[in-house]
C-alpha cells in the first residue's frame, strides 16, 4: 500500500507540471459519484453523475460544470425526492439534454420489479443546472419488457433528429423511439414500441454515439460493485444494430484503480478529440459505493476501432470549447 500511495502522490504532482499546463486529475472532482453522464451545452462542459452512497439514501443529483474539463463548479440538489412523487427507494444513472431551450433529465428510480412502481422518469429545467421537475408525474416507462429493467437510460439524438432512448439491467439493452415533447415513446415504423438490442456480454449502462457515419455502441459488463466491472463495444451501420461485440477498452489497472465502467463520452470539436468519462473504484477500496468520476483520453485506430484507454491518475489537459 505505501507504493500505491506514493505513486498517487507522485502522479498528482505530475497532474499539476506536465508539459507546463494543469490537468485535471483524477478523480475531477471530490466526492462519491458514480454512473457520469458527461455533455456539452454550448460551450460549457457538464457532468451528471450517480450520488453513490447507500441505496436508500441516493434521493438526489449534484451536477459539475467546466470550460475547460479542468477546473470545474459544483450544482448542488438539482433535483430530489421533493420533486419526484413517485420515487421511494432511489435515483441513479442520470442521462441530460438540451432541446427548445429546455433542459430535460433522464433517471432511474426505485429498482422497479413487475407490478410495482418505478423505473425511468424525466425532469425538465430552465438551465442545466436545474432546479429539475418531474415531467410526468409518474415514470416514462415502468414495466419490464424483453427482460430488461427499466435503468440506465441514455437518449441519443440521430442523424435525422429522431431521439432513441437505449435503456436496460438485468442483461437486456432495449431501445425505444420518443415523442417530440419527450412525454411518452411512440411506435417505430414496423408498430413496435420496444425493439431488443443486447450485444453478447451486456449488463447494463448503454451509450451510443457517431463517427465517421457507423454507430458505435457501448456498454457495460461484469458486477458494479466488483473489480471486474468494465466497458465494451461494437459498431453498427444502424442504430438498431446488430451489434457484435468487438470488445473490452475500459478495464481495471492494478496500478491505478477497479471497477471502471458505467460510462458516457464527450467529443470537442475543436480539438477533434473524444473523452470518456467513467467512474472507477480506488485501490484497496471494497465499498461498493466509493466510486469515483473520472475523464480520460479515448482514441482510435485508423480502421476506427476504439483503442484500450489507459486509465490516469493526472487525467486530461485544459481543452476550451
Amino acid at each position: 500500500m505505501k507504493k500505491h500511495l506514493l505513486f498517487v502522490i507522485v502522479a498528482a504532482l505530475f497532474a499539476v507540471t506536465s508539459y507546463g499546463q494543469k490537468s485535471a486529475g483524477n478523480p475531477v472532482f471530490e466526492g462519491n459519484y458514480a454512473d457520469p453522464e458527461g455533455v456539452i451545452f454550448g460551450k460549457t462542459y457538464w457532468i451528471y453523475p450517480t450520488y453513490s452512497a447507500p441505496f436508500r439514501q441516493q434521493l438526489h443529483f449534484d451536477c459539475f460544470s467546466s470550460k475547460d474539463l479542468v477546473n470545474w463548479t459544483k450544482h448542488e440538489r438539482i433535483i430530489d425526492q421533493s420533486s419526484i412523487s413517485w420515487l421511494r427507494l432511489a435515483l441513479w444513472a442520470p442521462a441530460a439534454l438540451e432541446k427548445d431551450g429546455k433542459y430535460y433529465l433522464f433517471f432511474g428510480g426505485n429498482d422497479v420489479h413487475q407490478g410495482e412502481v418505478g423505473g425511468i422518469g424525466v425532469a425538465v429545467a430552465d438551465q442545466p443546472q436545474g432546479p429539475f421537475k418531474d415531467l410526468l408525474g409518474k415514470p416514462l416507462i415502468n414495466d419490464i419488457v424483453n427482460g430488461a429493467q427499466p435503468i440506465d437510460q441514455f437518449v441519443f439524438q440521430d442523424k435525422d433528429g429522431t431521439y432513441y432512448m437505449y435503456y436496460g439491467g438485468w442483461g437486456h439493452c432495449n431501445v425505444v423511439k420518443l415523442a417530440d415533447d419527450f412525454k411518452s415513446i411512440v411506435p417505430f415504423e414496423d408498430g413496435t414500441m420496444y425493439k431488443e438490442v443486447t450485444p453478447k456480454g451486456y449488463v447494463e449502462g448503454p451509450f451510443m454515439f457517431i463517427r465517421d457515419g457507423k454507430y458505435y455502441f457501448m456498454w457495460s459488463e461484469g458486477g458494479w460493485t466488483g473489480p471486474h466491472y468494465r466497458v465494451a463495444y461494437a459498431i453498427a451501420d444502424s442504430p438498431f444494430g446488430p451489434f457484435e461485440r468487438k470488445g473490452v477498452i475500459l478495464q481495471q489497472d492494478p496500478e491505478i484503480a477497479t471497477g471502471a465502467g458505467h460510462h458516457s463520452v464527450i467529443y470537442n470539436k475543436k480539438k477533434d478529440q473524444y473523452y470518456i468519462v467513467y467512474h472507477r473504484r480506488p485501490l484497496g477500496s471494497n465499498d461498493g459505493n466509493n466510486r469515483v468520476t473520472c475523464i480520460d483520453v479515448m482514441e482510435f485506430d485508423k480502421d476506427g476501432n476504439i483503442l484500450p484507454v489507459k486509465m490516469t491518475f493526472e487525467g486530461v489537459k485544459k481543452a476550451k470549447l
